[in-house]
């Protein structure tokens, strides 16, 4: 059984930070790419971030100079620290990772941006 699982989210004022984590775990192997989208009732999906195993970053528009994606290999772990947070990252964020076969998918954890 594979499972990617995130934690780090919550409620946090417009300005404050977060930091989510993301672990894939089980029977996955050589993971390429590891990333997160986010989703909001009344938008469309976004893919916020993504990490390559060789890493190498990418970001959505909507938040690059204010987010960063790391990855830890030897983990199988990606993190997203998000900086000067706004009320429109709110959303739920879902981690996946991928190893060219597969896509595995977190349960998605909430952040709410709000004063």
């Amino acid at each position: 059984q594979v499972q990617v699982v995130e934690s780090g989210g919550g409620l946090v004022q417009p300005g404050g930070s977060l930091r989510l984590s993301c672990a894939a775990s089980g029977s996955i192997l050589d993971i390429y790419v590891m990333g997160w989208y986010r989703q909001t009732p009344g938008k469309p999906r976004e893919l916020v971030a993504t990490n390559t195993n060789n890493g190498n970053e990418n970001y959505a528009d909507s938040v690059r100079g204010r987010f960063t994606i790391s990855r830890d290999n030897a983990k199988n772990t990606v993190y997203l620290q998000m900086n000067n947070l706004k009320r429109e990252d709110t959303a739920v964020y879902y981690c996946y990772a991928n190893n060219r076969l597969m896509t595995y998918w977190g349960q998605g954890t909430q952040v709410t941006v709000s004063s």
